[in-house]
């Protein structure tokens, strides 16, 4: 290797001393193929210098003392301008030729640091969620839904209740396979419907007194159900946590109060995420119930719930009577109390 193919012929005239004890003796300098060649009068090699090896003893003085070794016993003196800036800029390349340990670490270091933190923000949080999620018993779910819903309360106010209202609720959830879920109809807050941790289903009063027969309020229970299956309610409320939020839930198993009014705040703003209508249909066929009343009351030019419609699987004379018309009436009058 020569460094740079200009200096190939160069020569010049040095004070060589092999050892610090030894006497500088004048010498011919030279650029061999990867080495400075020291050369007497005769033109007979007196070493060789390795240029990878080869190092200024003295930077920026003059003359510029040069050694082959880090002890710099054996040295080069070279006053020649011309000589000393051929030989800083040949050192000068191989020293970016060679490999630098200090960058390789901190390429290394920053990978890995880099790699570190996409683990803490993309994979940890999410981690620690599904395991939060995964652990906590249903009696937890309850208390996490049972608060929550006292800070949704804050903006519906009191559920609506009457007796006879409250048997066709639970009627009407056995149907529908929600028989574990609790049914509640709210005044107002909540748009049309959303879940709870916990199996709670707010319903606004709404799909109970604006519709003819149950069957579009039983479409949006049917809706919230798959919902939960898909989006775990709790798992969207630990999101929402945060990293603290989440682990200070698994060492003591609360929620702040402040964390429970954001998140019940966002339910109330946010838009309901959309459902897949063949699973949904599926839910339809099993509770034998027509899917195109629901499809109407979430969209009446049905245009976005046209595969509601298309694929209904239970013509409306073929469905079943989920509660009686007296149940219904009690229901459609649940909050006039």
């Amino acid at each position: 290797m020569t460094a740079l193919s200009e200096y190939d012929r160069l020569e010049t005239t040095g004070l060589w001393r092999e050892t610090p004890e030894d006497h500088k003796r004048e010498v011919i300098v030279s650029f061999g193929n990867a080495t400075l060649v020291l050369k007497d009068k005769a033109e007979r090699a007196l070493t060789h210098w390795s240029l990878p090896a080869i190092s200024r003893r003295n930077p920026g003085e003059y003359p510029a003392i040069y050694s082959p070794d880090v002890e710099g016993g054996e040295t080069l003196e070279l006053d020649e301008t011309f000589a000393i800036e051929a030989i800083e800029r040949v050192l000068k390349v191989i020293d970016r030729r060679r490999p630098q340990p200090g960058r390789l670490r901190l390429v290394l270091t920053t990978s890995i640091l880099a790699a570190f933190t996409g683990l803490m923000v993309f994979w940890l949080p999410n981690a620690m969620v599904e395991y939060a999620t995964s652990i906590t018993p249903q009696a937890q779910r309850t208390k996490i839904g049972d608060d929550l819903f006292q800070q949704i309360r804050r903006v519906s106010g009191h559920p609506c209740t009457q007796p006879q209202a409250s048997n066709a609720l639970s009627k009407m959830a056995q149907h529908l396979g929600a028989e574990r879920n609790k049914l509640v109809v709210v005044r107002t807050g909540v748009e049309t419907s959303v879940n709870l941790p916990g199996g709670y289903i707010i319903l606004n009063r709404r799909l109970v007194e604006d519709f003819e027969d149950p069957n579009s309020v039983s479409g949006y229970v049917l809706a919230e159900l798959e919902r939960a299956k898909n989006n775990d309610p709790l798992y969207e409320l630990l999101q929402d946590l945060g990293v603290r939020g989440t682990f200070r839930f698994l060492t003591s198993g609360q929620i702040s109060i402040p964390a429970l009014t954001r998140h019940a705040e966002k339910l109330l703003a946010q838009p309901l995420a959309p459902v897949d209508p063949e699973p949904l249909l599926a839910r339809f066929e099993a509770a034998n119930l027509p899917s195109t009343p629901y499809a109407y009351s979430v969209d009446i030019s049905g245009e976005t719930t046209l595969p509601l419609i298309e694929a209904d699987p239970i013509p409306q004379e073929a469905s079943d009577a989920i509660i009686t018309d007296g149940e219904w009436v009690a229901l459609q009058e649940i909050c006039q109390s």
